[in-house]
């Protein structure tokens, strides 16, 4: 399913080019789309916090690790940002931005399936988000001392991004797990259709990545470059999440694993396109297609071993 939604997202949006008599409304169609996948990301979220308990988000060891990890190499690139111009400052910029892109509200639900610990990454999401909100702030202005925003408008935006699918689904979840116990018993189990709600967010969320990729107007050979960049920051994290989680057994090689390696790539191209170079956007675009076809894989694996 996630390859044919990649796919399908993609010719969604080259329909949309070929059919003049939609380009009138191409920027009502692009705001649809981009509200519409934040709906499936706040649905995710629900479907994952309905399922479990305030008690069951616990610090792990590997949460600090993979945390320490994505603000150092963030910070570090951020630093030596300021001494390259050109290409190389733009391939710097999307590695920064593919480091320290907080988890996918969907990683528990990919996570959930691959049989690692949906808990823990939900945990795991939080911290990210939280870090990163403070974090983008603080170190965009150094990297673009032309912004024009300070620290607290940053805060602001990127706040206003992220938790309204973040905190808002997990408190309606929460209130429902202690206040109506019928309706929660339903939200369960329509919550093994998360999966398939989530193949709806990848249809969006790849149009809107063709989208920024033809608007960048980049040369081939810079393309190029952003592909091998958004493919080895992918591959990087996917195997050192799974690295940090392998000393505690398979399950948390897993969700460490996926909870480092896969990104809200929609939050990516927003922060890339608003804040730092526009093209730097098509970064998470290609991103999420290598994640995607990762994903893809491990559920494969793990469906032909279980057969």
């Amino acid at each position: 399913m996630l390859p044919g939604a990649i796919v399908l997202g993609i010719s969604l949006y080259f329909l949309y080019r070929g059919l003049p008599v939609l380009h009138p409304y191409g920027h009502t169609l692009g705001v649809w789309a981009s509200e519409g996948q934040r709906l499936v990301i706040a649905l995710l979220m629900f479907f994952q916090f309905v399922k479990i308990s305030p008690h069951d988000l616990k610090l792990r060891r590997w949460h600090l690790l993979a945390l320490i990890f994505q603000v150092l190499l963030f910070v570090g690139i951020a630093f030596v940002l300021s001494r390259f111009e050109g290409e190389k400052r733009i391939l710097l910029e999307c590695a920064m931005l593919c480091l320290i892109c907080p988890t996918a509200s969907a990683s528990g639900v990919i996570t959930d399936k691959l049989g690692g610990s949906l808990a823990e990454t939900v945990t795991y999401l939080g911290l990210i988000n939280v870090a990163a909100t403070l974090l983008i702030p603080t170190v965009i202005p150094m990297v673009r001392p032309s912004a024009e925003l300070g620290f607290w408008s940053y805060v602001g935006h990127i706040a206003g991004k992220v938790f309204p699918v973040l905190v808002l689904p997990g408190a309606l979840a929460w209130l429902i797990r202690y206040t109506t116990h019928k309706l929660q018993r339903i939200m369960m189990r329509l919550s093994r259709y998360a999966f398939y709600v989530w193949g709806v967010g990848l249809t969006l969320a790849m149009l809107l990545s063709a989208r920024a990729l033809v608007l960048s107007h980049l040369s081939a050979g810079a393309i190029w470059c952003i592909v091998l960049v958004s493919l080895a920051t992918c591959a990087l994290q996917f195997a050192v999440g799974k690295m940090f989680g392998k000393r505690a057994g398979a399950e948390t090689s897993i969700t460490a694993g996926q909870a480092l390696g896969q990104k809200n790539t929609g939050f990516l191209i927003w922060l890339g396109y608003n804040y730092l170079t526009p093209v730097t956007s098509v970064a998470g675009g290609l991103y999420a297609i290598w994640q995607n076809l990762f994903n893809s894989w491990q559920l494969y694996q793990r469906s032909h071993k279980k057969d």
